[in-house]
């Protein structure tokens, strides 16, 4: 199986790139259906509408909606900050909003990863102001050492190190988000050097 995953992991990227699996396709599997029956716990009887993050938080979001019994709605918004960088630029800029009103509605926020937070406070603070009901965030992976902002998630599938991720919705310029765990990517020095 190992063997194998290496040489599915070798056609994703391009040389002088490698990547490390960090968490298996089944780790994350089971571990969303136990944040799907939390967040069902949390919220018995009431409908949710589910907002994904694009493009991160597509996998993420789908898994967890069929993890979910009862009423499930979903909606995309869609934010930038890495462009096609390894690092944050910090600027956050709005590309894709919601096609219906949240108001009075209980919301889940579903997102891939949670770094510097600086995302999360801007979308937080734009759902804030559209009255929801209740405003919850589910987040795949946890970055806490890289933390800017004071947020939080609800609801966490994993807290990582501070490396840089692909698989399972993260990508590095577009490439890697179809990898079906999570894995560390790591760029030859002179990629790195460029990409600073």
């Amino acid at each position: 199986m190992a063997a194998r995953e290496k040489t599915i992991r070798s056609k994703y990227g391009r040389p002088g790139e490698k990547v490390k699996v960090l968490i298996t396709r089944d780790r994350i599997h089971r571990r969303i259906l136990e944040i799907a029956k939390q967040i069902r716990g949390d919220f018995p009887e009431e409908p949710l509408l589910l907002v994904g993050v694009l493009k991160g938080a597509v996998f993420f979001l789908s898994d967890l909606a069929r993890g979910i019994p009862g009423e499930v709605s979903l909606d995309f918004i869609a934010v930038s900050s890495y462009g096609k960088d390894t690092k944050t630029s910090g600027q956050v800029r709005l590309t894709k909003d919601l096609d219906a009103s949240i108001e009075g509605r209980t919301v889940i926020v579903v997102e891939d990863i949670l770094d510097t937070g600086m995302t999360l406070q801007y979308l937080l603070r734009i759902f804030e102001q559209r009255k929801p009901k209740r405003l919850r965030v589910a987040v795949l992976l946890d970055k806490p050492e890289r933390r800017i902002a004071a947020v939080q998630a609800d609801y966490v599938g994993f807290s990582i190190p501070n490396e840089f991720v692909v698989g399972f919705g993260l990508d590095y310029a577009e490439r890697y988000r179809n990898l079906q765990g999570v894995g560390v990517l790591s760029l030859k020095a002179q990629d790195k050097a460029g990409k600073s």
